[in-house]
């Protein structure tokens, strides 16, 4: 299992090693050691899937606030998705930004998404499963999110027009958005 950091600090991408047979592979998606050695969650207390008709649905920008928080380790089992995490942890030196990785049952990848960061994913394939761990439960009083096109945060999303939810069309934009999370160097 390979963790790698990305950009914005405490993302990571965590890439499996599937061991092959003629029947197939078999990986470990979680390990409680290697994640605990990384400084990641550990506790997950809820698991949920999505799963999506066709190619060009954007699901996000996702985030629970202040106090259920939460940390996700997302994944696809079918298909594939450009996986999108922004850092709102006001005072951090990423406050704002935002990383894509590609996620696909094809290439194993796993994407951590810290307490903190608003999360979503475009679909790239038709038949699109995605997996995600939760490390608090899901509060529909602190569920919140950012609108997927917000022109401040400008991501590159690889559908034009993309099939949106009436919920996530109407999130309100970056500039609008007066965070609840404070970034919280480790000492």
């Amino acid at each position: 299992m390979e963790i790698k950091s990305l950009s914005l600090g405490g993302a990571y991408v965590i890439t499996p090693t599937p061991h092959r047979d003629p029947r197939g592979y078999f990986m470990r998606i979680f390990d409680e050691a290697i994640f605990r050695e990384r400084g990641l969650q550990t506790v997950w207390v809820q698991e949920s899937q999505s799963y999506s008709t066709r190619r060009g649905i954007i699901r996000g920008l996702h985030f629970q606030k202040p106090p259920y928080t939460e940390a996700k380790l997302v994944w696809v089992s079918v298909g594939a998705t450009l996986d999108v995490v922004i850092d709102l942890r006001v005072g951090s030196s990423t406050y704002g930004q935002w990383e894509a990785v590609e996620l696909s049952a094809e290439n194993y990848r796993l994407v951590y998404v810290p307490k903190g960061f608003a999360h979503g994913f475009c679909t790239l394939t038709d038949e699109v499963i995605m997996h995600y761990k939760m490390d608090a439960p899901y509060r529909s009083a602190n569920y919140s999110g950012l609108k997927w096109n917000d022109r401040t945060l400008a991501i590159d999303w690889p559908e034009k027009y993309p099939l949106v939810s009436a919920q996530d069309q109407s999130w309100p934009g970056f500039a609008d958005f007066d965070s609840p999370f404070m970034y919280q160097a480790k000492i």
